[in-house]
């Protein structure tokens, strides 16, 4: 265990507060190795000694750190190294759309001492009701109303994650359409549930508000789709966001040709624009899928799904047969994690993170502007196909691997591009590493972003 001294701390030149430049310096002392997990870090005197700063600046940026998930304060103990911070000089991985680790391990012990205290009390000697118990479909449902809409318990069903929600209302509207529509590029798991069952995927043209409406009209009539797959915040892998008046004049058309709609809102939680959710708006046609794999940790496999109210009884039989149903103690760990209020700090710092991290990839690749200025867990470099898949390959050639276009695309020259997860990296100067490398590389006529 690394004890507490005085340290020598440089700086990073640049304009922005000393507490963040400080705050920089110390998380990169940290990946050099210096201080690992579980590791108490020099009192904030001998920090500000070291970085010749004051105590107030001190404590600013180990607040900062905090917020980041990289340290936690114990009164009368100290501060602690908490996120396992990898080293500038590794490998970044820009493909996986994962959160920040903002659920520590004393959260989590926490949590699962809780989880196993009531584990007694489940019915059944654990076999779980298909689509959660009772007192779990109340906490999640409370989850819910904190952080999006207002749910009825009896409505929803618990499910393994959200990818186990969007195949459970793919395959309840298998007997009722063929086709579904999307935008001409979408997030690979609805596309694999899609294929595997038997759905065929048709784009939809959209522009920075959504899907065209009049786009919508013309392949619903063209194909005779009865469905929809829309990612409205942050749309995977696009990254715009839905405004309330382009919902309600999709919501119009779906209800004019008997067309449902499946609402994945798993990136709610970075909305900025407010707007009313789809079901909020026509619970009749939408089947409301959300989860805690991109707000608080994919750590725990619970997700959500909302359907029309007629289909839930069908759908939880289908659970039953799959399945039987999620698991008590994942469940019972989300719902302790609630109780907690886990979920309040890792939005608060999730999207002030996302707000940094966005500015720092518009500033470093040159971007006139952004879908979500305020802060997205991902942006797209649109460019040609070909010339998306060779930039994806010559950066994993340079340590660097981002979502190439085939992952995500339906068809159209829309679909051509890379998306970038921004909130992948632990460390701040490992990203921006990441996007200096990808602004070299873009620099490259061939792989001009349009």
């Amino acid at each position: 265990m690394a004890t507490p001294n005085t340290i020598q701390l440089s700086l990073p030149d640049g304009k922005g507060p000393l507490h963040e430049r400080l705050a920089d310096a110390v998380e990169k002392l940290i990946a050099s190795g210096r201080y690992g997990r579980g590791d108490r870090l020099p009192t904030h005197r001998d920090i500000a000694r070291g970085a010749n700063v004051a105590i107030g600046t001190v404590t600013k940026a180990i607040d900062l750190l905090e917020k980041r998930g990289v340290v936690r304060g114990e009164t009368g103990r100290g501060t602690f190294v908490n996120a396992p911070v990898k080293a500038d000089d590794e490998f970044v991985d820009l493909n996986f759309n994962v959160p920040l680790p903002v659920v520590d391990e004393g959260q989590f012990r926490a949590a699962a001492i809780l989880a196993s205290s009531r584990l007694g009390s489940v019915p059944n000697g654990g076999y779980p009701e298909p689509g959660g118990g009772r007192d779990q479909r109340v906490a999640v449902a409370a989850w819910l109303s904190d952080t999006r809409l207002q749910a009825d318990p009896d409505d929803l069903l618990i499910c393994i994650g959200g990818q186990h929600a969007i195949h459970l209302a793919m395959a309840d509207l298998a007997s009722h359409t063929k086709v579904v529509g999307t935008e001409s590029a979408a997030f690979s798991g609805a596309i694999a549930a899609a294929r595997n069952l038997g759905l065929e995927l048709h784009p939809v043209d959209h522009d920075q508000h959504g899907m065209i409406p009049s786009d919508l009209q013309r392949m619903l009539r063209k194909t005779g789709c009865k469905a929809i797959y829309l990612t409205p915040v942050c749309q995977n892998p696009f990254g715009f966001e839905m405004g309330e008046e382009r919902r309600r004049e999709i919501v119009e058309i779906c209800r004019r040709n008997d067309t449902y709609i499946i609402e994945d809102d798993i990136y709610s939680v970075y909305t900025q624009s407010k707007s009313a959710t789809f079901y909020e708006l026509a619970p009749d046609l939408v089947y409301y899928i959300n989860g805690l794999s991109k707000s608080l940790t994919p750590l725990i496999r619970v997700g959500v799904l909302l359907p029309p109210r007629s289909r839930r009884a069908a759908i939880a039989s289908r659970v039953r047969a799959e399945v039987w149903g999620t698991s008590p103690f994942d469940t019972e760990v989300a719902r302790a994690l609630f109780e907690a209020e886990a979920h309040t700090k890792a939005r608060d710092i999730l999207r002030s993170e996302a707000r940094h991290r966005v500015e720092v990839a518009r500033r470093v690749l040159g971007l006139a502007d952004v879908p979500m200025p305020n802060g997205a867990p991902h942006i797209w470099l649109p460019m040609a196909t070909a010339s998306a898949e060779k930039l994806a390959r010559r950066a994993l050639e340079r340590g660097v691997r981002v979502t190439p276009p085939d992952a995500t695309a339906i068809a159209g020259e829309k679909s051509g591009g890379v998306r970038l997860c921004l909130m992948a990296p632990h460390q701040r100067a490992s990203l921006e590493r990441a996007l200096r490398i990808l602004a070299d590389l873009s620099r490259n006529p061939a792989f001009e972003v349009v």
